[in-house]
Formats: structure tokens, C-alpha cells, sequence
């Protein structure tokens, strides 16, 4: 998300990554903290993941390196209480971006994660997997933007899953914004879980952004909220 005239722009809060990459020899931390529940086909969850974190340096004027990770609290089956938590698997990644130039208002690229197994064994996947998206992002009008993805994520198992985000924004003023967005998961090509989010960020100063962001499933039993901050650093 980003505001007109802001340094800052992140891949969160919402689901929808950026098509745009940080500026060369910058570094962004993304973070925050995201408390969700889950109640689906007799599986019912509360999960805390803090800190979620997302590390990006530009190495080039088109190109940045990715590190993601999070910690994991998890509390299955509310009447047994049993609590699993750790480390989860590390992301590591780069996003290229294919397409900017001024005389156009659609941005484009694309993002590539490899997830290595080794978080916790109560929370890790236990595969390499790999996640995949296309970014797609259109200037509609000067506090008005669209932004898409379309991805498949593959985990060792199954037929992985294809995944899809449409996130509209809106510029409120010079520091608030304001997106909502549906997305959603095709899970081993399927069953479609869906869902719907939207929230504000806020712009501290002009490298530094704070976010609040609410998401709920629309055909399966799921919500989440999540609170997050962002550092622009060296730009």
C-alpha cells in the first residue's frame, strides 16, 4: 500500500504484494502482530503470530532480496487446549520488477519465494515448498489505485494451490489510506476458501508507516486482525 508523494511503500497490510520494488542499496523492515481464529470441518484454532516479519533490500533498481519469518502461537481444539508454538520456516526471495515507466499508469512484477523446512517441528511445513505471484498494480485516478495478484504455491504434497488478491486503495488524505480487498486460495485445485479484508495505514513520517487491517472467510469460519509497523531505511 502507498500514499501520492510517500517514500514508503509496503506489501502489507493487505494480502495483494506490491508491483513496486525498494529504491538499490535501501532496507525495509515490514512487522507486526496478527491474532486470527479459525473454526472449519471440526478443526477450530486461535493463533497469535508476533512478530510477522518481512526483510527487503534492493540490490538493484528493478530488484530486492527477500527474508520472511515468523513466531507462532497456536491453540487447537479449544476444549483439549492444545498449544503449539516456535519459530515457523524461513522465506527467502526476490521480487523483479517487470514493468515501470512514467508515460503509463500499470506496473508490473513478479515474486518468488523458496520456503526451507526449518521452523519448529510443531509449525514447520517439514517441506521445501515455493511461493509464486504475478503484481499487477494500475494508477486509476491521483487517490485511487488497483492492484492484483495471481500465484501458485507448492508445498511437496498434493497439487499446492493457486491464489488470488484484488486489493482497491484510496487516499484519504496526505496520511491516512484506506484499502479493501477479496483474495482467496484454490486449495490442490478443488475447494476455494474465500475471503475479504480491508483496512487503514497511516503515514508517520515519509518512510515510516503504521497499519491496521481486519480480514474474515466469506464461505468458511475465519477472521483475523492484525496491527503492523514499516521502516524504510537508507532511501
Amino acid at each position: 500500500m502507498c500514499l501520492n508523494a510517500q517514500e514508503i511503500i509496503t506489501d502489507r497490510p493487505d494480502q495483494t504484494e506490491s508491483s513496486s520494488t525498494i529504491p538499490k542499496n535501501s532496507f525495509q523492515i515490514e512487522t507486526g502482530i496478527l491474532f486470527s481464529q479459525v473454526n472449519a470441518n471440526s478443526f477450530e484454532s486461535n493463533n497469535w503470530n508476533l512478530p510477522t516479519t518481512l526483510l527487503r533490500f534492493g540490490i538493484t533498481r528493478n530488484m530486492e532480496l527477500r527474508l520472511a519469518n515468523q513466531f507462532t502461537s497456536i491453540v487447537k481444539n479449544s476444549e483439549e487446549k492444545t498449544h503449539q508454538y516456535g519459530f515457523g520456516d524461513i522465506e527467502i526471495g526476490a521480487k523483479i520488477q517487470i514493468l515501470r515507466k512514467k508515460n503509463i499508469n500499470t506496473e508490473i512484477a513478479f515474486l518468488s519465494h523458496l520456503v526451507f523446512p526449518f521452523g519448529d517441528k510443531r509449525i514447520s511445513n517439514t517441506n521445501f515448498g515455493s511461493i509464486n505471484k504475478l503484481s499487477i498494480s494500475h494508477s486509476i485516478t491521483k487517490n485511487t489505485s488497483l492492484g492484483y495478484n495471481v500465484g501458485y504455491n507448492y508445498f511437496g504434497e498434493d497439487l499446492g494451490m493457486a491464489t488470488y488478491s484484488l486489493a482497491v486503495g484510496f487516499t484519504i488524505n496526505d496520511k491516512w489510506g484506506f484499502y479493501i480487498e477479496p483474495y482467496g486460495e484454490w486449495l490442490n485445485f478443488q475447494s476455494i476458501a474465500s475471503n475479504l479484508d480491508g483496512g487503514f495505514t497511516y503515514l508517520l513520517q515519509q518512510n515510516i508507516q503504521l497499519d491496521i487491517s481486519y480480514g474474515l472467510g466469506l464461505n468458511y469460519h475465519m477472521h483475523y486482525t492484525s496491527l503492523g509497523f514499516s521502516w524504510l531505511i537508507g532511501y
